[in-house]
């Protein structure tokens, strides 16, 4: 495990914008859609606590907030190991003092009728998809629901990002569709158990992304001939999501689907 911290070393980094004050945990940062929505939560002001495998990534976007004046630490881990949730929770609130977002995007796909599939990847896919949610949500919630009662905002937030999938499941893709449809089951359940005391939960469903993940592998049948000029693009994502944990206390906003313009399904 590696930790690298750069910028300003107080939580709030940059400015004084809408999250400023507030830190955020986010993990799958390495790349895509992690690390867009790292840097679209530092612009707002946020600090943030980066988690994924590979440290040079990781460490790389440290610096890159920190050279904008924002304040980051790369916490290393891979979250398909059961005791890696609660220790990167436990060193980001050691070294910020608080945690006020978690955004859970780490996530692994691989496409194939289930009598063609390796089972390793279906192992894979539960590890990441649904099991390192549910750790880091139990692991991160504690300090959201004193976030929300202590801090500056009044609220919490702990959103994940799904995706369509797990909605419109289609031949090919039954495991990945399943870990999302989970996600979503427990996301509107969690929703419920802490609402009331000022945590949101959000899900954040994606359709043809282009990531590392989905450029140039099997998750790319999935388009069903869409063009990749033609997807989202990982800050397509970031903006909705930044857009879910900027409303103001009163307001939820609990699930947002969002496909590219000419993906039908």
């Amino acid at each position: 495990m590696t930790v690298r911290q750069d910028g300003s070393g107080a939580a709030g980094g940059a400015g004084a914008g809408a999250l400023a004050g507030s830190v955020a945990l986010v993990t799958g940062a390495s790349s895509g859609i992690g690390a867009a929505a790292a840097l679209a939560l530092a612009r707002e002001g946020c600090s943030l606590a980066l988690v994924a495998r590979r440290t040079e990534r990781l460490e790389r976007l440290a610096r890159t907030i920190g050279e904008r004046g924002g304040s980051a630490v790369a916490l290393t881990a891979d979250l398909g190991e059961a005791t890696q949730a609660p220790r990167v929770v436990e060193e980001a609130v050691g070294r910020f003092g608080r945690l006020d977002i978690l955004v859970n995007n780490a996530g692994f796909g691989a496409r194939g009728a289930a009598e063609d599939s390796d089972p390793e990847d279906w192992d894979r896919m539960v590890d990441l998809n649904l099991r390192a949610v549910l750790r880091m949500s139990h692991a991160v919630l504690p300090h959201l629901l004193s976030a929300a009662h202590d801090g500056p905002r009044g609220v919490a937030d702990l959103v994940t990002v799904s995706s369509v999938a797990g909605r419109v499941p289609r031949k090919g893709n039954s495991v990945y569709s399943a870990t999302k449809h989970a996600v979503c089951s427990f996301s509107e359940a969690l929703r419920q158990e802490v609402t009331g005391r000022q945590v949101r939960v959000g899900l954040v469903e994606p359709g043809m992304t282009t990531t590392e993940m989905t450029r140039g592998s099997s998750q790319a049948g999935a388009a069903h001939g869409l063009p990749p000029e033609l997807w989202l693009q990982a800050e397509d994502i970031a903006r909705v999501l930044t857009f879910m944990v900027t409303q103001p206390p009163h307001m939820a906003v609990n699930e947002i689907a969002v496909r590219p313009t000419a993906q039908e399904r």
